[in-house]
């Protein structure tokens, strides 16, 4: 039963973060410019802040949950803004050029960024609450053990996706020139620009009523 529940909170994880967005370009950016440790810590940021919000889902933390839901528009703005200074700032580097061991703007940085940038994004804990109740698990606000093994779970499938990810693209580092480092920052910046357009835009017509 216990190992079931692991393996239901590991799933559930690594579904949450799996999709492709902002946090999955950063990582394989960071990665590629400044090696597998930088890509480590930057996935480990936004797996901490899933595995927060499976918690607060999980052990129905109402406080949390409805706090959360109240400034979910502040926190659309902001990760939208945080979204828009990181393309900005891509766009306006020069060619990256890799760099060996750790990565030049600190790994605690790498770690934070990821973390705030994750937490922006509240709408994380209905997508936990429907993919919870989708795989039959109960969450009824309860700290008993099975819970903490469900958020155990969480946190090793959400941190299994960065290790996949990380490894997956270290693998084909070296082959990469200063010419596909460029245009990998390019890209980069312009996909990170346009979730940000897209969290801001939904934002706009949420606040006018629109959907």
């Amino acid at each position: 039963m216990f190992e079931w529940l692991f393996l239901k909170g590991a799933v559930v994880g690594f579904l949450i973060t799996a999709p492709v967005g902002p946090i999955n370009i950063l990582v394989i950016r960071r990665t590629l410019v400044h090696g597998r440790l930088a890509g480590l810590f930057s996935g480990a940021g936004s797996a901490i802040a899933d595995t927060m919000f499976g918690a607060i889902a999980a052990f129905g933390i109402v406080i949390l949950k409805s706090f959360m839901e109240e400034q979910r528009d502040y926190l659309a703005l902001g990760g939208g803004i945080i979204l828009i200074v990181m393309a900005v700032r891509l766009m306006r580097r020069p060619a990256p050029k890799m760099a060996e061991g750790k990565d030049p703007s600190g790994l605690i940085a790498d770690f934070t960024s990821t973390l705030v940038l994750t937490l922006t994004n509240p709408i994380t804990i209905l997508s936990f609450m429907a993919v919870f109740a989708a795989f039959g698990v109960r969450t009824e606000g309860r700290a008993a053990f099975e819970d903490w093994l469900l958020i155990a779970g969480v946190f090793t499938g959400a941190a299994a996706w960065w290790v996949l990810v990380v490894e997956s693209v270290h693998y084909f580092r070296d082959r990469f020139t200063t010419t596909g480092l460029t245009w990998a920052n390019r890209i980069a910046a312009w996909i990170i620009l346009a979730f940000a357009i897209g969290v801001l835009g939904e934002l706009a017509l949420r606040r006018l009523g629109l959907i």
